[in-house]
Parts: structure tokens; C-alpha cells; sequence
């Protein structure tokens, strides 16, 4: 027999009788809604995943939430995780979509010690491309306001967080290379660098990105389509750098092996510029690998979130003082310069896609989810 607290009087109410609750504004959260839902394995986002309109609302458990959405993050991964990478045994279907920020609109009775009806909440669940997903309380992180700039720090922060703190070994001076610096984690590299006080290059697409990193005070931005890459690390930084936070892959992971310094340490957080293919891989020069880091007592190193989950929650809470503060910028890219304008509803989560992997975004995506019309929300 479930219970959930509600709004108002926070009333228990016995969901054996009623399936038809009440929302913290007295507005009847509908049976019906709509999610993305993995129906296909492929890395072709709009190949894979399907809207589906009619889904069952789903109810909350004794120790869950059930949080409208109103932002919900893309991630690179997302075509990954539509691939079944991440799992070769998952079966389809299967619900899409990794973070969101929304409100808690109704709880189970143990969740109800910790939560309130109406409360902002962010969360990293599977099945967060919904208008409303259940969220374990447990995994549930309290925010001040149901905002798109909290969005950001859920996955690309902490990832740049945990893996510069846990792996990057930062100190004053040294030279730390980010690809992919303007997009959605290597905004915070190049801060989290920066406060380290080191000395910061970061790769990026366009101009207009190049000034983006510059605000965010990175030494030496590199737009790649007008400058070689290479040819700038060789020739400005000829003992090479201490440490890359590396998200690309292919060519541009070469680049990034070949600039190491003596003793120089690389992240793979990803390589991006693989996903689309049907391995998932973009190649590199593997074979000469063990030399070159032999060569500089080198090393190469893999960043998996899933992998420091346990150290998610101290850093969410530390990124989000320090966004608080003013000491960190969470940029968010809605969509506003895109062809087609700002990404709303479910349905521009595949335009976001595509906007993405087109590397038009600076920043982090965010998709908004506005209040449903028809289920009076």
C-alpha cells in the first residue's frame, strides 16, 4: 500500500484508492505524460529514441520524489547511452535522458522527513528526458531555486571537479591543457585549473568561443579552425604541459599525447569525436603510444563518473557554494542561437542533439520543459 505526502495540509493519502493526486499548486497531476524512450541500439539519436505522448505518470515509493522537470541537461554520452554502451545486456526500451531540475510535486511518506511538496531539486537519475521522473530522496541534492545554471554542475562540474582533484595533481604553475574547453565540462576545467593558479590553454571551434574562454580567464585559447593546434604547442610551449583534460579523442588526443611534458599526466574524460560512429571510436595512434610515455615517464589515465559516485554529493555541495559565491561560472546554452530558436519541450531534445554534435554550443545544453497546457500544470 503506497502513502505520499501532499501539499497543503500534507495530507496521506492511500494510492490503492486514488490514482488522481494533488500538486503543491492544487492542480491534478495528469495519468498521462510525455518521455523519450530508447526504442532502437544506435548511436543515431533520432534513429534510436522515440516520443512517446501517453506514458503513465509514474507514482513515487516510500523513500522517492516525484519531480516535474523544468531543465534537463544533453550530454555527449546520451547517444552512448542510446547505443547500449554502457550496458551490452540492456534490452529496449528503455528511458533516455541522465540529469535534471525541477520541482518535487509529490513524495513518498519516509522521503516527506527530509523533503517538501514544492521543493527545487536537482538530480543525476536515468529517465530524466520526461516531464516527470521518480528520484530517490537519497540521491535528490536541494537547490535554491529551480534555475538552468544548476544543471551544469550535476555531471560535466563534478566530472571536472573529482577527476582534476583525484587525478590532475594541480599546482601553482603548471601548464594544463583542456580540448573541448568552451563546451560543457571544459568550462570548468579552465576554472578549476585556474583557481589552482596554473597556467591555462584550452582548444575550441570558433572566435566567438575563444572570447568566451578568455572570460573565464583562460592564458591562451586555441581556435583550431584557425590555428593548428600542434603547430601552437610546439612553438609556445616547447617543454610541453603538465597535465590535459582530454575529451575529443582522435587526432586531437594525438596532439594532446605528443605535448606532454616530462612526468605530464592525461584525463580521458571521452572522445567525442568517435560517439557517432558504430564503434563508438575515433582512432588513434595506439601503437607508438608506449614509447612516447615511456620516453617522458608519462602517463594516461581513463575518468569515468559512474566510477566516483560516492565522492558526488561533497562535490556537488562544493561546486554549488562556490556558483553561490560568484566564484564559478555555470554557463548554459538554451538554444537561442540555433536555427530554429531555444530548445523547449521534449521534442527539441533532438535538435539539442544535433546542435551539439554540430559544435555550435558554448556551454552546457539545457533543454526547457515548460508547463504542460493540457494536464492543467
Amino acid at each position: 500500500m503506497l502513502r505520499l505526502a501532499l501539499a497543503g495540509a500534507r495530507a496521506i493519502v492511500d494510492m490503492s484508492y486514488s490514482r488522481h493526486f494533488l500538486d503543491f499548486q492544487g492542480s491534478a497531476i495528469p495519468r498521462a505524460m510525455q518521455k523519450l524512450v530508447v526504442t532502437r541500439l544506435s548511436p543515431n539519436f533520432r534513429e534510436a529514441v522515440t516520443l512517446r505522448r501517453d506514458c503513465p505518470v509514474p507514482l513515487p515509493g516510500d523513500g522517492d520524489l516525484l519531480v516535474r522537470n523544468r531543465f534537463v541537461g544533453v550530454n555527449a554520452s546520451d547517444i552512448n547511452y542510446s547505443a547500449g554502451r554502457y550496458d551490452p545486456s540492456v534490452k529496449t526500451p528503455f528511458d533516455a535522458g541522465f540529469e535534471g531540475v525541477g520541482e518535487v510535486v509529490a513524495l513518498g511518506l519516509s522521503a516527506s522527513a527530509t523533503y517538501t511538496v514544492g521543493q527545487a531539486v536537482a538530480y543525476l537519475v536515468p529517465g530524466s528526458f520526461a516531464e516527470y521522473t521518480v528520484v530517490p530522496a537519497s540521491v535528490a541534492i536541494p537547490v535554491p531555486a529551480v534555475k538552468p545554471e544548476y544543471l551544469p554542475l550535476l555531471i560535466s562540474g563534478t566530472t571536472a571537479y573529482i577527476s582534476l582533484k583525484e587525478l590532475g595533481e594541480l599546482s601553482e604553475g603548471r601548464k594544463v591543457l583542456v580540448t573541448a574547453a568552451a563546451g560543457g565540462t571544459g568550462q570548468f576545467a579552465v576554472q578549476l585549473a585556474k583557481k589552482a593558479k596554473c597556467h591555462v590553454i584550452g582548444t575550441c571551434s570558433s572566435d566567438e568561443k575563444s572570447a568566451f574562454l578568455k572570460s573565464l580567464g583562460c592564458d591562451r585559447p586555441i581556435n583550431y579552425n584557425a590555428e593548428h593546434v600542434g603547430a601552437v604547442l610546439k612553438q609556445e610551449y616547447p617543454h610541453g604541459v603538465d597535465v590535459v583534460y582530454e575529451s575529443v579523442g582522435g587526432a586531437m588526443f594525438d596532439l594532446a599525447v605528443d605535448a606532454l611534458a616530462t612526468k605530464g599526466r592525461l584525463m580521458i574524460i571521452g572522445f567525442v569525436s568517435g560517439y557517432q560512429t558504430p564503434t563508438g571510436l575515433s582512432p588513434v595512434k595506439a601503437g607508438t603510444l608506449p614509447a612516447k610515455l615511456l620516453k617522458k615517464s608519462a602517463s594516461v589515465q581513463g575518468f569515468f563518473l559512474n566510477h566516483y559516485l560516492s565522492k558526488h554529493r561533497a562535490a556537488m555541495d562544493h561546486l554549488l557554494k562556490m556558483y553561490a559565491s560568484g566564484e564559478l561560472v555555470c554557463e548554459v546554452d538554451l538554444g537561442d542561437l540555433s536555427a530554429e530558436g531555444r530548445f523547449t519541450g521534449l521534442e527539441s531534445v533532438f535538435r539539442a542533439v544535433d546542435y551539439m554534435y554540430m559544435r555550435k554550443n558554448t556551454g552546457k545544453i539545457v533543454v526547457e520543459l515548460p508547463h504542460s497546457v493540457n494536464s492543467k500544470l
